[in-house]
């Protein structure tokens, strides 16, 4: 019997097996893995396309993104059916979303009433001033204590509200009691669960606590949140935790199937890099960035620009878990930024080479704030600028300033971090797609002056949403156990460079960070003799 044969009758009695659906900013992926072991089986991935109609404005099509979920189970299933893998042996399938993303659809026909406004788009930015001038002390922390949230285009209440108050389709569905509201996790669970056809309308408690409308105390939607974004509760989703059945799925290779597992993409890694204990933390390098430590089981409030977030809720009856999260807008998307609008890259990969090859950003600094700074700012009106050229700057030096950039901003949220807790993290875990840029993770151990710790299997994002899915009561395929989890081989990228050259290089980048401050203001601006500029 030749290797390939031993190997495919070997793997026939794999046990059980969960998948996950992994829908991001910038792809959909559906991930297959062995729940005894952890092990990636087979996996399928489809790119998403984003539009851009006005700037600042950034949309996603609900149909395209269902479809891309369709694909991806598909082509999946035929790779595992190749490697005479039966795929009767998926117990369970796992959501995981990018957040905040809002959706409107017609429970009746079933179709969207408009494109998906993705977290990272800025077109609520007035709605937003609106809403913080009428504040007592126009103060962006006035939900804080309800929701762990400032007041800022990220979350999906202000979303909502732009779709009502501008889009005539989503207000007569409002009217007409036709409309559902989710974010990409509803949207998905309820199409896969039969659609208009008696699909569940849920969301877990992770997403939940990215709309600025759920109360992260009471752990529901909250009336009066409700009331001051004038939303009616009845087109919101069924808030559940983040592992148990919520339906099945209705059509395709897996029809029959429990969805079990739901978790926001950031949660989901959290889980994923097994941090289940107070103090533990993984950074995710995906489109944006997202720094997330777990603070146990009661939400602690941040006092240097850091958002209180659930972190997870594993089961019906289990406590739900807190975490406090700094989220950096744009990462992984200034390296898309480099290839599609500066053309300076054709693919992702060569940007290690590009920058690799000076070694340093030669006195540039390259602040993206695309949609305005994040964490700890909080800044909507800052945006994206590039300082201190010089003749002798190349594209290297650019693409080298766009990794450092990556590096300094999850700098920002480690400080803070570290200021809010009073203890410093020692070692940084880290996961996403950009992580397997060498070059990055070097400088970000460079910048942060400790050590940075890679998981070799990078998909810790799907393996959280497969292991709640899999743990979930009804399914019981996967165990949580600390003493079940399996051991995790990574890679360490310890600091080469002194601290002292790594402090003068940060404090740069704090400067040119002031530098992109207040640019988009709504007021005009007088130019001084007179004449106003917008």
């Amino acid at each position: 019997m030749n290797d390939t044969m031993a190997a495919s009758s070997n793997r026939i009695m794999l046990g059980p097996l969960v998948a996950a659906i992994d829908q991001g900013t910038s792809s959909t992926r559906f991930l297959v893995f062995n729940a005894k072991t952890a092990e990636l089986l087979s996996h399928h991935q489809v790119e998403i396309k984003q539009s851009f109609p006005k700037e600042g404005w950034v949309e996603e099509d609900p149909k395209e993104i269902l479809q891309s979920v369709y694909e991806c189970m598909d082509r999946t299933c035929e790779k595992l059916t190749q490697l005479n893998i039966d795929v009767s042996n998926i117990k369970a399938v796992g959501v995981t979303n990018q957040r905040e993303t809002t959706l409107v659809w017609d429970k009746q026909t079933g179709e969207p009433l408009y494109n998906a406004i993705v977290w990272l788009d800025l077109r609520t930015q007035s709605t937003v001033e609106r809403l913080i001038n009428k504040t007592p002390g126009k103060n962006k922390n006035h939900l804080k204590d309800k929701t762990g949230l400032p007041i800022s285009t990220y979350f999906s209440a202000v979303k909502l509200r732009w779709l009502m108050d501008n889009v005539e389709k989503v207000h007569e569905a409002v009217l007409s009691h036709r409309a559902m509201f989710g974010t990409v996790d509803s949207w998905l669970i309820w199409c896969l669960t039969g659609g208009k056809n008696g699909g569940v309308h849920c969301t877990d408690v992770t997403n939940a606590s990215r709309t600025m409308l759920f109360n992260i105390h009471t752990m529901d939607w909250d009336p009066e949140l409700c009331i001051y974004f004038d939303i009616p509760m009845g087109i919101l989703p069924k808030v559940r935790s983040s592992s148990e059945i919520y339906g099945l799925m209705k059509s395709g290779p897996l029809t029959g199937v429990p969805i079990s597992g739901c978790l926001g993409d950031q949660s989901a890694a959290l889980v994923g890099q097994m941090c289940f204990k107070d103090g533990q933390a993984k950074n995710t390098y995906g489109t944006g960035c997202f720094l997330l430590k777990n603070v146990g089981t009661k939400p602690v409030m941040s006092d240097h620009g850091l958002l209180t977030t659930v972190a997870y809720k594993l089961g019906r009856d289990k406590p739900a878990c807190y975490a406090l999260e700094g989220s950096v807008a744009i990462a992984g998307a200034v390296v898309r930024w480099l290839k599609d609008n500066l053309g300076i890259i054709q693919t992702s990969t060569e940007l290690e080479k590009l920058a690799a090859d000076v070694g340093t950003s030669y006195g540039c600094y390259f602040v993206p704030a695309f949609s305005g700074l994040y964490a700890p700012y909080w800044e909507p009106s800052a945006r994206g600028i590039i300082c201190g050229l010089t003749q002798f700057t190349n594209r290297s030096h650019l693409a080298f300033a766009a990794l450092e950039a990556v590096c300094f901003q999850t700098r920002e949220i480690l400080d803070a971090m570290n200021q809010d807790s009073g203890i410093n993290l020692s070692q940084l875990q880290v996961d996403g797609g950009m992580t397997s840029n060498r070059l990055l993770m070097q400088l970000q151990a460079d910048i942060l002056c400790i050590p940075v710790v890679k998981p070799s299997m990078p998909e810790t994002t799907a393996l959280g949403a497969a292991m709640a899915a899999g743990a979930a009561e009804g399914v019981s395929v996967w165990s949580l156990n600390p003493e079940d989890l399996t051991e995790v081989t990574s890679e360490k990228f310890e600091p080469q460079i002194n601290p002292e050259e790594s402090e003068l290089r940060y404090a740069r980048w704090k400067k040119a960070v002031q530098r992109a401050m207040n640019w988009e203001t709504i007021e005009p601006v007088n130019s001084g003799n007179g004449q106003k500029l917008a």
